[in-house]
């Protein structure tokens, strides 16, 4: 196991850098870049400029202008250059390329271009709002999930069957923004009943609550976008609970053992449970990080929250590549990693698996 743990973490490192590479070539393609951006600020502004990188200062009032930037006119040619400096697009695109996998290497991310903050530092601000709607996001789906798809396992093809499967296909078919809209409507006071807050992950008076009353003002904050992310992975997880315990179910041991006199109860938790689990209990940590960074930009948008999804999405319209790239590189190791620990759930699970004798 240990020869196949270290050739997974070796094929991290081409992996990593080839996600890198395609996004930093196709960033090179998309117009509006942060200098774009200033000085599309700045020419709106008035005659007053102020840089906005690095802290440096530089005013202009002349005529003149770089070409190459269509907000460029009536800003001096010295202001653009220095402007690239600061950016570092003084440099070609190879070279800026290096350097910066030479600081991730290192975990150097650097400042947002317009926040004046480490990357780390905004990373570790947002977390605690994308870690809450993917933990508990995840943790009710299987909570759900799992009894219901043992329950439709044992009473396949019952009425009880198909009902809860018409409504698991429709609870899938429903995007979680226009589920999250409903919500809000009905519940936030939108046209029926004002019963739980619209915005924020608490309420501004949090700090003068008790105990109790800062974990139930929690609670009621994060219900309304916690299961609008738990709508589309609780009925993935049902259906596949279903399938895998039919799967089992259909097996010669389970009729042995029914043969035997067992209860259906200990046939089932006893003798298929642990076999049919492997494949729910295994892919928890990707399910989780599919909620985690996958469904969060959308509902953290809706709902106010001061996320990574929502960090990410205004980095890319404000063409802060610091934060786009940093964030990138984490989350694509991160996920690199998970697939790995994904592997050692299914062993902790089945010992019987072996990865050793298998090509990676």
């Amino acid at each position: 196991m240990g020869a196949y743990i270290l050739r997974r973490l070796l094929l991290i490192i081409p992996t990593l850098i080839g996600i890198m590479v395609v996004n930093f070539a196709l960033i090179q393609f998309v117009p509006g870049g942060p200098i774009e951006q200033i000085l599309a600020q700045l020419e709106g502004s008035g005659d007053a400029f102020e840089t906005i990188a690095g802290g440096a200062d530089a005013g202009a009032n002349a005529v003149g202008g770089d070409e190459r930037y269509l907000g460029a006119r009536g800003l001096p040619p010295e202001f653009i250059e220095e402007l690239e400096r600061q950016f570092g697009f003084d440099k070609p695109p190879l070279e800026r390329f290096f350097k910066m996998m030479w600081d991730y290497l290192r975990f150097d991310f650097g400042e947002s271009y317009f926040r004046s903050v480490g990357v780390i530092d905004l990373v570790i601000e947002k977390m605690p709002v994308s870690i809450t709607l993917g933990l508990w996001s995840t943790l009710i789906a299987y909570l759900i999930s799992i009894p219901l798809g043992i329950r439709k396992a044992v009473r396949d093809g019952s009425r009880f069957d198909t009902w809860t499967s018409g409504t698991i296909i429709i609870a899938y078919a429903i995007p979680g923004f226009l589920f999250a809209i409903l919500l809000l409507v009905l519940f936030s006071g939108g046209s029926y009943w004002k019963i739980f807050p619209l915005r924020g992950l608490v309420s501004d008076n949090w700090d003068d609550l008790s105990m109790i009353g800062k974990v139930l003002d929690y609670f009621w904050h994060i219900t309304l976008p916690v299961v609008a992310m738990t709508i589309s992975s609780f009925a993935t997880l049902t259906l596949l609970t279903k399938n895998s315990f039919l799967d089992e179910i259909k097996k010669q041991y389970v009729i042995t053992a029914k043969a035997k006199g067992l209860s259906e109860n200990k046939v089932l938790y006893g003798h298929v449970f642990r076999n049919a689990m492997l494949i729910v209990i295994a892919g928890f940590p990707s399910l989780f990080i599919g909620v985690f960074f996958g469904g969060s930009l959308i509902i953290e948008t809706l709902f106010s929250l001061d996320g990574l999804g929502r960090l990410g999405f205004e980095a890319a319209v404000a063409r802060d590549y610091p934060v786009m790239f940093g964030t990138l590189y984490v989350f694509g190791l991160m996920g690199l990693l998970v697939g790995i620990l994904s592997d050692l759930m299914y062993v902790f699970v089945d010992p019987r698996i072996d990865f050793e004798s298998r090509s990676v």
